[in-house]
């Protein structure tokens, strides 16, 4: 280790103020909390929605229509993602979290305005594909933008705990989402709610989206941005498309296998539980989503846990254990959903829940680290879009439409085991683990100056190219370096 040694510096340590990094958590967590109340609700509705908006369907399919309208949005997804993932990688982070929040707001209260079918017939519909065509376009640079921002203004040993709170700010949101329509529909009741009830929540958005903005546009640039962007300023180059596909498309294929059945495990449990509950074992939709708004409260807890656990014994051993977990407890979970019984039922959701929350603790640490910093907000943008428009958002249509051609209510836990066992496959053979580690491309980051000393004196256990020394085969730290400049 001597080599590595004498080219790495004290000034090469970052320093990382918990003050600023529990400020940079909370303002993207709560940014994140009101983008995903705006696009949660419309799921919350989804079945008020079929009927307002596709009357001429027949009743036992309007609730695939406006699922089918749901996953639409996510066509744009991937579009937003490579707009605004580019657009983060060149100007900043802050800056595009701070556009997308505005363009969701203002997507997620047209549709509160939007006259039903019965009114202006089939103008209803296309305004409605429009609205939540922007909604995914805004997006598709939401998330991959937090899970960046988060992973790079936290210390290294606490990057899991830290970026966990990203996936507390979305319960919340769900939270919120879920609460609100819940409220308006016990006081207004069920015919109050389709004739105007179900535009309240959508109205909410406005004054929200402010709210988020505001928390958004008053948070620093990233430091890993800044100390890239002056690199690329001195060398006059920024990342591209064709650099992101055919330099990084090892990392780009990983971590679209990771989001598919991250996403599949998510939607599932979060967006398509009501309506099943619902629509096909005949819960009420204030009692349906009652569960799942305590279900979401009990998680909170789960996810900050996880990510401490992910922290403390590896990513990879908190992944697997809630993908085995899942696997097995799928089916056990689903019949007791099924059973009838409200504490039953509630059990099995908790379950899922719980299962959920292994992955939530871990993956937004998780996929910012299989990226370089000059690709990190576009490389995640691109692939974490895409997998979830071809697999997250579906994932209500197609579950919904397997139950109804198998007349099998079980298809969601069936579904759910076997991307499961897709996952371990992907987690066991091409994931590496990473906690604790700097992210890729980047110095060390430390919480405390008074652990800088225990870094130089232990590098392979605090630096990101420990492994990439075994891989690459270069002999010290300096050639690796040399080599990943050139590059990278």
């Amino acid at each position: 280790m001597g080599k590595q040694q004498d080219v790495l510096e004290k000034k090469d340590v970052s320093v990382m103020d918990s003050a600023i990094a529990k400020k940079s958590m909370f303002g993207t967590s709560v940014g994140n909390a009101m983008e995903w109340f705006d696009f949660g609700i419309y799921s919350f509705l989804a079945v008020i929605i079929g009927k307002v908006f596709f009357p001429e369907i027949d009743p036992a399919f309007q609730l695939i229509y406006a699922f089918a309208t749901f996953a639409v949005a996510f066509i744009a997804r991937p579009i937003g993602g490579m707009f605004f993932g580019m657009l983060g990688d060149r100007i900043g982070r802050k800056s595009v979290l701070a556009i997308t929040m505005i363009l969701m707001s203002v997507a997620t209260l047209s549709i509160g305005l939007i006259p039903s079918f019965a009114s202006i017939g089939i103008t209803a519909q296309i305004l409605l594909l429009t609205a939540r065509l922007v909604q995914g376009f805004s997006t598709g640079g939401e998330y991959a933008g937090a899970m960046t921002y988060l992973a790079e203004t936290t210390p290294d040993k606490k990057r899991s705990f830290m970026t966990s709170g990203l996936e507390v700010g979305t319960l919340v949101g769900f939270i919120a989402g879920a609460g609100l329509v819940t409220a308006l529909t016990y006081m207004l009741g069920s015919e109050t709610m389709a004739a105007w009830g179900w535009r309240i929540p959508f109205f909410v958005a406005a004054p929200l989206g402010i709210i988020g903005f505001y928390f958004r546009n008053h948070l620093d640039e990233t430091p890993a941005f800044e100390a890239m962007n002056q690199t690329i300023e001195e060398r006059k180059e920024n990342s591209s498309l064709k650099e992101i596909f055919t330099g990084h498309w090892k990392a780009l294929l990983v971590c679209t296998a990771i989001v598919i059945f991250y996403n599949v495990m998510s939607y599932s449990v979060l967006t398509y539980m009501p309506s099943y509950m619902s629509e096909e074992l005949g819960y009420s939709d204030e009692k349906g989503l009652l569960l799942l708004v305590l279900v979401m409260i009990a998680m909170i807890p789960m996810v900050l846990t996880m990510g401490r656990l992910s922290d403390r014994f590896g990513r990879n051993r908190i992944l697997k254990a809630g993908l085995i977990g899942t696997i097995v407890l799928s089916i056990p979970a689903f019949m007791l959903v099924r059973s009838g019984d409200t504490v039953s039922t509630f059990l099995g959701l908790l379950i899922l829940g719980a299962l959920l929350s292994t992955m939530q603790g871990s993956l937004p640490a998780t996929l910012p680290s299989l990226f370089y910093t000059k690709v990190r907000y576009g490389g995640l943008a691109i692939t974490y879009n895409t997998a979830t428009s071809l697999f997250g958002g579906t994932t209500p249509l197609l579950v919904a439409w397997m139950v109804s051609a198998t007349n099998n209510t079980m298809m969601p836990a069936y579904y759910l085991i076997g991307m499961c066992v897709f996952g371990i496959v992907v987690v066991t053979l091409f994931v590496k683990e990473t906690a604790g580690k700097s992210l890729r491309g980047s110095a060390p980051v430390v919480e405390h100056a008074s652990e800088i000393k225990d870094v130089l004196k232990n590098p392979e256990k605090a630096y990101w190219w420990h492994d990439e020394l075994k891989s690459t085969g270069k002999g010290n730290l300096k050639g690796l370096l040399t080599s990943i400049v050139q590059k990278n």
